[in-house]
């Protein structure tokens, strides 16, 4: 079974392609949805979090205040290296009992989507790497459009991660996600196919 790293960067449309990889069949293991998963009222990962940052990072039904603590943490990289020390061993965890699911299940490829890819040193645990890309100033835009966020905010947790025009360096396949719709699920459709056809002839 290969495994592919699908990465970007914060408003790159990674989710977007995640989306469209799933349409297509593709086995998709979403590791912010193993984060959220895992920050669920009662779980230790949260009770750990809330040790470590105070109960202000918590809503009033116990629920974790992902923008309370987004504030926190994209401000301080002290802060966020503390939370990824939380969070990262639970996750990678969660992640490698999904990908063993898939093996036993007979699947061909699986797609581990991961914001975090290059940072947290899962590309070194992959086949290949494929990274959604588009500009800083379309990254920045969409961001805070999507976020409500102010110049300085969205450039702050651009900062936060890994330079894209870096990522691309490292990447195996680069998606571009700066034109429409159709371009990019064209993209990502061809790539899904060379890696089925790949493993299909032997590989």
């Amino acid at each position: 079974m290969r495994i592919i790293g699908l990465t970007g960067s914060i408003a790159s449309g990674k989710s977007t392609v995640s989306a469209m990889l799933r349409e297509i069949g593709a086995a998709v293991v979403d590791a912010d949805a193993i984060v959220h998963d895992l920050q669920r009222p009662g779980t230790p990962v949260l009770g750990a979090i809330v040790r470590e940052f105070g109960p202000g990072v918590l809503r009033p039904d116990g629920s974790l205040d992902r923008q309370a603590l987004g504030r926190i943490v994209f401000a301080d990289a002290g802060r966020r290296r503390a939370l990824e020390a939380i969070v990262h061993p639970a996750v990678r965890a969660e992640m490698r009992r999904q990908i063993e699911e898939h093996r036993r299940a007979g699947r061909p490829a699986v797609v581990l989507d991961i914001p975090l890819l290059f940072e947290s040193g899962w590309d070194r645990m992959v086949d290949e790497v494929w990274l959604v890309y588009v500009d800083g100033a379309t990254q920045k835009a969409r961001l805070m459009a999507r976020s409500g966020l102010s110049p300085e905010e969205a450039e702050a947790r651009i900062a936060a991660q890994m330079d894209l025009e870096e990522k691309a360096r490292r990447a195996d396949r680069v998606i571009d996600n700066r034109g429409s719709l159709e371009e990019t699920r064209a993209q990502v459709l061809a790539a899904w196919q060379a890696v089925t056809e790949r493993k299909g002839s032997g590989t």
